[in-house]
C-alpha cells in the first residue's frame, strides 16, 4: 500500500487546509470529529485503488484511521451485479479509532448494483452520491430495479446526490486524445477528486502517484490527474454540494514519532525482514501463491538488498520443503499461505517438528471450508493450527490485534522459532491482511536480539573420552537442540521425519525412547516464556471479554460504548495462543462470567473449556466480515444482563 510519512508535530499543519479554505471564503465548511466513507462499483471500477488513494492522503494528513477492503474472489466478476460489487470503506478521525465503522457516513456509488448491495447497511439520512451515467434500464434491471431507486422515493431518508460522473470525466479530458472507453477507466480519479474537496483532503500525494503509476504513458498520466483535478473543481463550484467537512488531525492520538499508513501483510513482510536483520541470518521464504497471503511474497521479493530470498513454488508442498531446507541450512525460513495451504503443508511442519528447525509458518485465515470465501475474514484455521497433523505434533501460535501490529507478531514469532528450534504458526487473517491504519516506525534500539549461535563442534563425551556430535542434546533451559548447519566439519548428523534417539538422533523405535521423545517436545512448547495477559478492568467488573486476534478492534469499540453506558465490563486479549500465557487461569477465576467473540464456531472457546474448566460463552460469527462494535456491544450487554 502506498503510504505516507509523518510526525504528530508534522499533522498538524494540515489544519492549515481547512483555514486557508475558510479564509478564501469558500462554502460553508462543517467540522466533524469522525467520518465513514465507502466507495462501491464494479470490479473494474478502481474502487480499491481510490480507497487507499483517500487513505494515504488521509494517513498524511494525520487522521487515524482504519480500513476495510471488500472484493469479490473472481479476477473479474460480471459486470453490473451484485456479485461484482466491489468496496473499499475508510474510518478516520480526530482521535483514536478501532475499527473501520459500522454503518457508513457517505456511499459513494458507480453503479445500480453497487447501490443496492450497500444501501441496507447505511444509516438514514447518510450522504449518497451516485453515478447517474449507469442507471440504465438495462443496469436496473441487472440487479432487480424495476423502477430507478433515484425516481421511486425510495432514498427520500437519504441525502442524495446524483452526479453524472462518467460524462463529467469524458467532458474534462476532452482535449486528450482517449477513446471514450479510454477516458471513462478515469472516472474514479473524478470521484476521488470530488471526496478529495469534501473532506480537505490533501492532493499533492495522489498526484505525484498518478506521475509515478503511468511513468510510461504521460498521457494516461495527465488524463488521470485532469480528471482527479476535475472533480475537486466540481466540488469547488456546483451548488449540488453546499457543504464541505472538516476533520481535524488527530495529534494526541500518537504518542510521539514517525508514522506511515501501513497495511497488514505489509506490516508482517517488514516484521519478517526485521527479524532477520536482528537474528544476523539470510530470510528465505518459499511459497505459493494464495489469497489473502499473497501480498507478502510480492512485497518480500522486492528486498534482496536486505539478504531476502523468494521462492515462489510450483505447490504449496514444494514452498514448504523449500522453506524447511533453508532452515536446515541456517537462515531464517518462512512460508506464507491460508488455510487451505496449511492442510496441504501439514506433514512438512510435521517433520519441522521431528527435526526441531525454526520455521515461520504465516496463515492469513479466511473464510473455508475448502475453497470458500477466498477474499473474505474468518478466524477458523486456531485448531487446525493446534491440532492438523498426524501425531503429537504441538507447535507454538502467535496472533496479532491489528494491523500495525503484525509487525511485532513476526518478530515474536521468529523469536520462538529461533530460541526453541520449532517451527511456530502465526495466525493473521484477511480483515488485518488488507486494512490498514498508522504504525509508528520503531527505533532499531527497540527491536529484540535475536542472534542464535550454531553448533561449532562436539558436544558430548562419550565413556571412551572420545568428543562426538550429537544433533538431539539439549539446553537444559530452552530444551533446544543443536543447529547444526550442514557442511560444518565434525557436525554430520542423520535428518528424516523416522523417530530419533534421545540425544544422539540415531533411528530409533524403542517405546520408551518415543514416548520420552513426545513428552520432551510437547515440555519444549510448554515452557517457551510469554508474557503474562493483562485484563482492562478499571470498574472491577464480574464479566470478561476475551478475544484473540483481528477481533481486538470490534471488540474494544463495543467496550468503549458500553463503559460510556455505565455498564462495567473486563477485556482482556491473546496474542499467544500455544502455550497460553502462565496467569490465564488465574485470570479467568476471577471473573463470574467469561464471555468469547469469535469469527468462527467458538474454536478458543472449546480450548478454554478443555484447559481450563471454565463455562466460557461463545459470541460467532462467520459471515466472512468482521464484527461490528454495536453488534458486539449489544451481544455483550445481553450477556452480562444474562
Amino acid at each position: 500500500m502506498t503510504s505516507q510519512v509523518s510526525s504528530p508535530a508534522e499533522q498538524a499543519d494540515g489544519a492549515v487546509v481547512g483555514e486557508q479554505r475558510r479564509a478564501a471564503g469558500a462554502k460553508d465548511v462543517r467540522r466533524l470529529d469522525r467520518v465513514i466513507i465507502r466507495f462501491a462499483g464494479d470490479s473494474g471500477d478502481g474502487m480499491q485503488l481510490t480507497g487507499d488513494r483517500f487513505t494515504s492522503e488521509t494517513a498524511s494528513f494525520g487522521n487515524d484511521l482504519s480500513t476495510l477492503p471488500n472484493f469479490p474472489a473472481e479476477i473479474r466478476a460480471p459486470a453490473g451485479t451484485l456479485p461484482g460489487v466491489s468496496s473499499f470503506q475508510l474510518h478516520f478521525a480526530d482521535h483514536d479509532i478501532l475499527t473501520p465503522g459500522d454503518a457508513p457516513d457517505v456511499l459513494v456509488a458507480m453503479n445500480p448494483a453497487a447501490l443496492k448491495a450497500n444501501l441496507g447497511d447505511l444509516s438514514r439520512g447518510a450522504e449518497i452520491i451516485v453515478n447517474t451515467d449507469e442507471f440504465t434500464k438495462r443496469a436496473l434491471q441487472k440487479v432487480g430495479y424495476a423502477v430507478s431507486p433515484l425516481e421511486d422515493g425510495s432514498l427520500d431518508g437519504y441525502s442524495v446526490h446524483p452526479v453524472p460522473l462518467t460524462t463529467l470525466t469524458v467532458q474534462a479530458l476532452a482535449d486528450f486524445s482517449l477513446s471514450r472507453k479510454e477516458a471513462e477507466r478515469s472516472k474514479n480519479m473524478f470521484a476521488l477528486g470530488l471526496l478529495s474537496w469534501m473532506y480537505h483532503r490533501p492532493t499533492e500525494g495522489t498526484e505525484k502517484f498518478l506521475r509515478a503509476k503511468f511513468a510510461r504513458n504521460g498521457q494516461i498520466a495527465a488524463a488521470n490527474i485532469a480528471a482527479f483535478r476535475a472533480g475537486w473543481n466540481f466540488g469547488e463550484t456546483t451548488e449540488d454540494f453546499a457543504v464541505s467537512y472538516e476533520v481535524a488531525p488527530a495529534v494526541s492520538a500518537f504518542p510521539p514519532g514517525v508514522y506511515r499508513n501501513i497495511s497488514g501483510n505489509l506490516a508482517l513482510a517488514y516484521g519478517l525482514i526485521a527479524a532477520a536483520r536482528q537474528a544476523d541470518l539470510p530470510l528465505f521464504l518459499g511459497s505459493y501463491p494464495i489469497t489473502p497471503a499473497s501480498d507478502i511474497l510480492h512485497e518480500l521479493s522486492k528486498h534482496k538488498n536486505f539478504g531476502v530470498r523468494t521462492f515462489q513454488a510450483e505447490d504449496e508442498i514444494a514452498g514448504i520443503g523449500a522453506a524447511l531446507g533453508a532452515a536446515f541450512g541456517g537462515a531464517l525460513a518462512v512460508t506464507t499461505t491460508s488455510g487451505p495451504g496449511v492442510a496441504l503443508k501439514s506433514e512438512t511442519i510435521g517433520l519441522a517438528v521431528s527435526l526441531e528447525l525454526p520455521l515461520v509458518v504465516v496463515d492469513i485465515q479466511r473464510g473455508g471450508p475448502s475453497t470458500g470465501l477466498p477474499t473474505k475474514t474468518e478466524q477458523a484455521d486456531l485448531l487446525q493450527a493446534m491440532y492438523g497433523r498426524n501425531g503429537e505434533a504441538p507447535v507454538p501460535v502467535v496472533a496479532p490485534r491489528t494491523a500495525a501490529d503484525c509487525f511485532g507478531a513476526a518478530l515474536e514469532a521468529a523469536r520462538i522459532a529461533l530460541t526453541h528450534r520449532t517451527p511456530v504458526f502465526l495466525l493473521s487473517d484477511g480483515y488485518l491482511a488488507n486494512g490498514s491504519e498508522p504504525w509508528r516506525v520503531p527505533e532499531l534500539t527497540e527491536l529484540p536480539d535475536l542472534k542464535v549461535a550454531f553448533a561449532k563442534g562436539p558436544n558430548h563425551t562419550l565413556a571412551d573420552g572420545s568428543e562426538v556430535f550429537w544433533p538431539y542434546k539439549r539446553d537444559p533451559h530452552t530444551l533446544a537442540r543443536p543447529w547444526a548447519v550442514p557442511g560444518t566439519p565434525g557436525l554430520e548428523h542423520r535428518i528424516g521425519g523416522i523417530e530419533k534417539q534421545d540425544g544422539t538422533g540415531n533411528i530409533s523405535y524403542d517405546p520408551a525412547n518415543h514416548d520420552f521423545m513426545v513428552r520432551t517436545r510437547q515440555a519444549k512448547i510448554d515452557s517457551i516464556t510469554v508474557p503474562d495477559v493483562e485484563a482492562d478492568d478499571p470498574d472491577g467488573a464480574s464479566t470478561l471479554v476475551l478475544g484473540w486476534g483481528s477481533t481486538y478492534g470490534p471488540i474494544t469499540a463495543a467496550v468503549r460504548r458500553l463503559r460510556a453506558e455505565g455498564v462495567p465490563v473486563a477485556q482482556a486479549h491473546l496474542r499467544h495462543l500455544n502455550p497460553f500465557p502462565k496467569n490465564l487461569a488465574a485470570l479467568l477465576k476471577t471473573y463470574d462470567k467469561v464471555v468469547v467473540p469469535e469469527m468462527n464456531l467458538g474454536q478458543l472457546a472449546t480450548l478454554i473449556r478443555a484447559k481450563y474448566l471454565v463455562d466460557a460463552h461463545s459470541y460467532n460469527q462467520v459471515n466472512g466480515m468482521p464484527f461490528k462494535a454495536e453488534q458486539l456491544a449489544t451481544a455483550l450487554k445481553e450477556a452480562i444482563d444474562g
